[in-house]
């Protein structure tokens, strides 16, 4: 029996209708640039996000670095939440690849960073300091999109203190769909954003860097350089043409799982829920630690799989059903009882 997996949207497997569009896709060598199915989708993600050119990429991770790289030289300075993606969950890649300087500004509440901090971190121009280039934002950041009037803040701001602004949209489309905005709206403010294919819109992998003409060529370049140079990509980007086209407004029921996992674990003794219950598809509890990985030991024997710590994350997505959410609050509840 298929897991009922809660750990994160990225465990989402193609469905039949995803396939068939993978088997019938449209290839060449996109080094080249003659691969149609890639051409396509990078021409329908530029669209839909408001910008000249897109680069398909094979993951965020990779987006987001040549998207820095392709911003800051040797030496410069990107400013970014200290428990953003594009600074903790990377690798290091920037500084260590890019020789890239991070500077990380805690988040406030509601995920944005305070803008007078960030003005606060800009290095004078000195010769002593590195080179403040790059504000880098995040939506949503855990589950929580960023408000409307925050991101034209931020796009007045970096112009103002003369900084490029990339967004790590991830997860941009679950802000979209619960703002009841288009896309666009969200990255308007921006120099560049990525966006993932591969976590709620249901594409096994890939994410497409979207920017200017000049700033996708340079990024193209990086691409290359970090090993990004793929072929007959066509296959893998079919899947995410199908997914743009399909698997959007469906995010509305990944939300809704949320907010009704969140109210029933509310309910249940020793589990506090994060404030804010469930915004977009991810839910934060807190219990006990050693009671948390006994309850995901007790769930994993169920076949429902979590991921327990001091803090719990359980995200739902589009192989997580209104039943399961039912199932899993039912079987938590069995655990407390013992």
């Amino acid at each position: 029996m298929k897991p009922i997996d809660f750990r994160s949207d990225t465990v989402t497997r193609p469905g039949q209708k995803m396939r068939q569009a993978m088997s019938r896709a449209e290839v060449g060598d996109d080094v080249y640039g003659d691969d149609p199915s890639v051409n396509e989708l990078e021409r329908m993600g530029a669209e839909l996000l408001g910008y000249e050119k897109a680069l398909f990429t094979s993951s965020g991770t990779q987006a987001n670095l040549i998207g820095i790289m392709s911003h800051c030289g040797r030496g410069d300075e990107y400013i970014v939440g200290q428990q953003a993606h594009t600074y903790k969950y990377e690798g290091g890649g920037a500084a260590v690849l890019g020789s890239i300087q991070p500077q990380p500004v805690e988040f406030e509440k509601d995920a944005t960073l305070d803008l007078r901090k960030v003005a606060d971190k800009i290095k004078p121009d000195d010769i002593h300091f590195a080179r403040t280039r790059l504000l880098c934002l995040e939506n949503s950041h855990n589950g929580k999109p960023l408000p409307l009037d925050y991101l034209q803040k931020a796009g007045d701001f970096a112009k103002v203190s003369n900084l490029n602004l990339h967004l790590d949209g991830a997860r941009l489309f679950n802000a979209a769909v619960a703002q009841d905005v288009e896309v666009s709206e969200l990255s308007r403010p921006f120099d560049s954003t990525s966006i993932c294919l591969s976590k709620g819109l249901g594409a096994p992998v890939g994410s497409l860097l979207c920017g200017s003409a000049e700033f996708i060529a340079e990024a193209r370049k990086w691409r290359k350089m970090v090993g990004g140079g793929m072929r007959q990509a066509g296959i893998i980007a079919a899947a995410s043409i199908y997914a743009l086209q399909n698997n959007v407004a469906r995010l509305a029921e990944d939300h809704e799982n949320a907010r009704d996992l969140a109210d029933g674990l509310n309910n249940l003794e020793e589990i506090s829920v994060e404030e804010n219950r469930a915004q977009t598809n991810m839910v934060f509890f807190t219990m006990e630690e050693h009671r948390a990985k006994a309850l995901a030991y007790f769930l994993a024997k169920k076949n429902i799989l979590i991921s327990a710590g001091a803090t719990t994350r359980m995200v739902t997505h589009l192989d997580i059903t209104d039943e399961d959410v039912r199932l899993v609050l039912k079987e938590i509840g069995h655990f407390l009882a013992q």
